[in-house]
This record gives structure tokens, C-alpha cells and sequence, in this order.
């Protein structure tokens, strides 16, 4: 009698595994072999040797510099912030912290965009006060300085929630036991909360510095018109110039820059081991600013003025005059941009349609299959989960380019049943499926877990079998945390760049790509235009999911 439910839940489970293992590791399995196997047979020689050419190695250097710079920069402004939203009573610390993470839900490619036209000598903004650099001056953004300058403000975001996560678990009474001794809150920082949440401070870098290994958006916008290329923007220079017939060089490529940021996860995953042994979570510890809090909460409104801010505000100038060059004033401020991104003109009308149309439906697929895979990996062993959920993140950490690559490879030569995706709208919602698999996941399994199992178990009691008990316990409890999980995916998908730059094809062009390609051919005002544009999708997006946080799990958002 009991032979029935048991392979009916090994089915499930089977299922379960069998997804993950075609959505996560068999891209991956595919990319190493075309570059270490490329006609059949394994020949380390010449995958070495394509590493080893002189622009791989310059651009591997200059991958390795900004992400690293980048990096410290990120940590520099990510620490302070998570500090005084954490153990402090900032006054506005909530909206600081919301602001600050901002970035990190706005494609890099439109904070690239943003700074490119506050500082160069068109600089609409600047110029109206006065302020903009001569004619003919070189935009002091392009470049090293500029990518590394950007990698800090992008990635502080990431650094602000990792540390969060460490500086909300020091126990109240370590600090009040130094400050009862007449330490100063400078120093309590210094000598007991920094050491003893230093696991997260290197955690916090790594995952920084992947993220800088795998940016495309900030170096194709700030390196590629100086010729300074990272390993994303060479890979994707490659393909562009030379197509399919350097897939062996650029899947070489590509598993190095996998390599790089797979490198940087280990270590990060290693600097968190045993950090939850040495923390003992209780509740959270505070200082007291005293007269310290306004001009404190200045010093944070001030930064946040001067790093999202000012940006913002000389993109939204620029996509109001008809011409770079034209000053803005009542008399030449025109909307006639927006018209003709939103309406008038066919290929950006298109990306319009496009982007909501993947990013929608990979968030709705997302959204719906999540709840029984989440429901049933909540029944395998603890240690099988641990290992199921860092395979599911494998798409989302390495770098988007590289997934991209893996994706052309698995889906060039026709397959079974399906025939060959290449080239299709289907391959890019293929890959925003895996890449944002684990963005959908998480929210849902953490609502997942905390169903108390009594209710199953009643349920199987009075004779509710495995789908009954889904579709009237798991997926009503559930549905909040999908709700999120999709609107967090969508956002994700709807302006990104990194993967649909080497997916798109004509007439399967993204908000991203058309951002880019408008830049690129001296029509900033209209890239201008579509970026205010998104933004205000995204933030739109982030004030729903804010207002909906509350029937949310612990933890899902992480600004509340």
C-alpha cells in the first residue's frame, strides 16, 4: 500500500534533481568541454595557449586590478552605512540604507551611463551651472579610474547586507561591557565589533570582487571606447568581431573568468565557516550618537547625494534636451526623447516589449515551478540541501557573459525535440531561467521551511495525498515569498546586459542592448531617456515589494 507515495516522492525528487542538474551544471559541463575539448579530444596545450595570448593576459590584469580596487572602494562605503543602520539610531538610517542599496537593483550599465553624462564636457548638468569641463576635454570617467570608481559605488550594496548580516548578530553585551570600562565607541568598533565580525568584512570582499570579475555594463561603457578591456568586454569584442568561429577561444575565456569568480566564492564561503560558532546571536548592540546624529546623518545624506543623487539627476537632464550640447532651460526642455524611445522608434519600442516580456515571463515560470521544487527539497537530508542550493546559485554566481557563452554552446547545433535555439527570443528566457533560478528560490525556501510540519502531517493523516497537500498547505503558505521571489527576478531580468549582449538577435533586442547600442552610436540623449526610464520601473518595483515586506518571511528584503 505504502509502494505508491514512496515512488511517487522518489519521482518527485528525481524530477527535482533532474531540473537543477539541466538548468545549473549541464550549461557549465558543456562550456568546459569546448574549451578544453573543442574538436573531441582533450588538448590542455592549446587551452593553456589561448590563455596565455597577450590580450588575454593584459585583460586579465586589468580584471584582477579594478575588481580588486574596486572592491575596497565597495568596502569603504559599504561598512560605515551597515554600521550606522545596524547598531546605531541614524535618524533617516532606514531610507539611507534603502537608497544605498539602490544601485545594486539598477543595471551597471545605467549607472555607467549616469556618471558618463555627469562628468564629461557635454555634461548637461554641469553646464548648467557652469561647471562643465572645456570642449574637447576627455571624459575623466573612461578608463581605470572611472571602472573602479563605479565597481565601489555598484558592489556597496553587497557589502552593506553581508555585513548586516554580521554586525546584526554581536550580542549587546560585549559593547556595553566595553563601554562600561570607559572605551570610547571609535574604539569598541576598532577592537571588538570589526575582529569580531572580520569573517564577514573577507566575505564581504569576495563577493565584491566577483562581482567586479564579471561586470560587463561599467568597463563595455567606461573601457571598451579607450581600449581598456577586461575579460568580459574582450570575450564579448571577440564574438562580435569574429562570431562563432572563435567559440574555442572565448569558451577559454570564459572558463577563466568562471574560475576567477568561482575562486572568489570559495573564499568567501570559507571565511564565513565557524562564523556562526564565534557569534552568538542575541540581541543586537547599539551606540549612542548623542550630538553626533545630525551631522552624522548629514555626512550619510551627503554621500548619498554624491553617489546616486547627482548621477541620476544629470541623466534625467540629459534625456530632456533634444542635443548634447543644447543647455537645459525652460525654453529647450522637451519629453520629445521619451516619445521617441517609448513610441515613436521601432527598435526600442521593441526592447520595451521585449524586456518586459522575458524578464515577465522568466519571473512567472520562476514564480510557479519554485513552489514544489523549494517544498520538495525541504524533505531531502540537510547536508543533500546544502549541496543542492550552492549548485542552484552556480548560474547566478559566475559572471553572465560566461553564462551566455555556455548557452550558445548547449544551444547552436539543433537538440532533440527542440531543435536548436540559437538565435531565438526562447534562448534568452532559457538562460534568464537559469541565471535567476536562485533569486525566485530563496524567498520561497525559507517561507518553505518555516511551515510547521504538523500541518503535512495532519494532512497525510486525514488522507490528503502529496499533490492535495501542495496545492491546499504549501503553495497557499508559500505564495507570498513566490510573489517576491518573482518580482525580484523580474527586476533583475528587465534591464540586464550581460547575457542578452551575446544572446540577442534581430528583432530580440533588450533594453540593455539598445541602452548600449544608442551610446555607442552618439545617441545619448535617447540611451538618457531609456534609463530614467527603467529606473523608474525599478524603483517602482522596490516600493511595492517594500509595502508587501511585512507578510513577508524574515530576512527576504534585505533593507527592512
Amino acid at each position: 500500500m505504502a509502494s505508491g507515495p514512496i515512488f511517487g516522492q522518489r519521482l518527485s525528487a528525481l524530477a527535482v534533481l533532474l531540473v537543477i542538474a539541466v538548468l545549473c551544471l549541464l550549461p557549465m559541463a558543456r562550456l568546459v568541454l569546448a574549451a578544453i575539448a573543442p574538436g573531441g579530444e582533450a588538448d590542455f596545450a592549446a587551452f593553456t595557449g589561448r590563455l596565455a595570448s597577450p590580450a588575454a593576459l593584459k585583460a586579465m590584469w586589468h580584471t584582477l586590478d579594478t575588481a580588486f580596487f574596486g572592491a575596497l572602494l565597495a568596502l569603504c562605503l559599504g561598512i560605515p552605512f551597515a554600521v550606522a543602520v545596524t547598531m546605531t539610531g541614524l535618524p533617516g538610517r532606514k531610507i539611507l540604507g534603502f537608497l544605498l542599496l539602490l544601485p545594486l537593483m539598477i543595471a551597471p550599465q545605467v549607472t555607467a551611463l549616469a556618471w558618463l553624462h555627469l562628468f564629461g564636457p557635454s555634461s548637461t548638468l554641469l553646464g548648467m551651472l557652469g561647471l562643465a569641463p572645456a570642449p574637447g576635454t576627455g571624459n575623466p570617467m573612461l578608463g581605470r579610474g572611472g571602472i573602479i570608481l563605479l565597481y565601489g559605488v555598484q558592489h556597496a550594496p553587497i557589502v552593506f547586507i553581508t555585513m548586516r548580516a554580521g554586525l546584526s548578530r554581536v550580542p549587546r553585551d560585549l559593547v556595553e561591557a566595553a563601554r562600561s570600562c570607559g572605551a570610547r565607541p571609535l574604539g569598541v568598533l576598532r577592537t571588538i565589533v570589526l575582529p569580531v565580525v572580520r569573517p564577514y568584512v573577507v566575505a564581504a570582499a569576495a563577493l565584491a570582487f566577483v562581482s567586479g570579475v564579471g561586470n560587463f555594463g561599467i568597463p563595455a561603457l567606461l573601457g571598451m571606447p579607450v581600449n581598456y578591456l577586461t575579460l568580459p568586454t574582450l570575450i564579448y569584442q571577440d564574438l562580435s568581431s569574429f562570431g562563432p568561429s572563435v567559440l574555442p577561444q572565448i569558451a577559454a575565456l570564459s572558463v577563466l573568468v568562471g574560475a576567477l569568480a568561482l575562486a572568489g566564492m570559495v573564499f568567501q564561503s570559507l571565511a564565513l565557516r565557524g562564523a556562526g560558532h564565534r557569534i552568538v546571536a542575541g540581541t543586537p548592540a547599539q551606540f549612542e550618537l548623542g550630538g553626533l546624529r545630525m551631522p552624522l546623518a548629514g555626512a550619510g545624506w551627503l554621500v548619498i547625494g554624491l553617489i546616486l543623487i547627482l548621477p541620476a539627476c544629470a541623466l534625467l537632464a540629459t534625456s530632456l534636451v533634444p542635443s548634447f550640447g543644447v543647455p537645459l532651460s525652460p525654453r529647450t526642455a522637451t519629453i520629445a526623447n521619451y516619445v521617441e524611445v517609448l513610441v515613436r522608434q521601432a527598435s526600442t519600442a521593441r526592447a520595451f516589449r521585449n524586456s518586459l516580456l522575458f524578464a515577465g515571463g522568466a519571473a512567472l515560470i520562476l514564480a510557479l515551478g519554485v513552489i514544489p521544487m523549494a517544498a520538495r527539497l525541504e524533505h531531502f537530508d540537510k547536508r543533500w540541501r546544502r549541496v543542492l542550493g550552492g549548485i542552484v546559485d552556480l548560474p547566478y554566481t559566475i559572471p553572465g557573459v560566461v553564462l551566455a557563452i555556455a548557452c550558445i554552446l548547449l544551444f547552436l547545433r539543433p537538440l532533440p525535440l527542440i531543435g536548436s535555439l540559437y538565435a531565438t527570443a526562447s534562448i534568452i528566457l532559457v538562460a534568464y531561467a537559469m541565471r535567476f533560478l536562485t533569486l525566485a528560490m530563496k524567498p520561497v525556501t525559507t517561507a518553505v521551511g518555516q511551515i510547521p510540519r504538523d500541518l503535512e502531517e495532519a494532512a497525510a493523516v486525514s488522507g490528503a495525498g502529496p499533490f492535495r497537500r501542495l496545492a491546499t498547505i504549501t503553495a497557499p503558505l508559500a505564495a507570498p515569498a513566490a510573489v517576491a521571489g518573482g518580482l525580484l527576478v523580474f527586476m533583475s531580468a528587465f534591464n540586464e546586459l550581460t547575457v542578452s549582449a551575446l544572446l540577442w538577435s534581430s528583432g530580440k533586442e533588450t533594453l540593455g542592448v539598445v541602452l548600449f547600442s544608442l551610446e555607442e552610436a552618439g545617441l545619448g540623449t535617447q540611451a538618457a531617456a531609456i534609463a530614467v526610464s527603467t529606473i523608474v520601473v525599478v524603483i517602482a518595483l522596490l516600493l511595492a515589494l517594500d509595502r508587501f515586506g511585512r507578510r513577508l518571511p524574515a530576512g527576504v528584503l534585505p533593507w527592512r
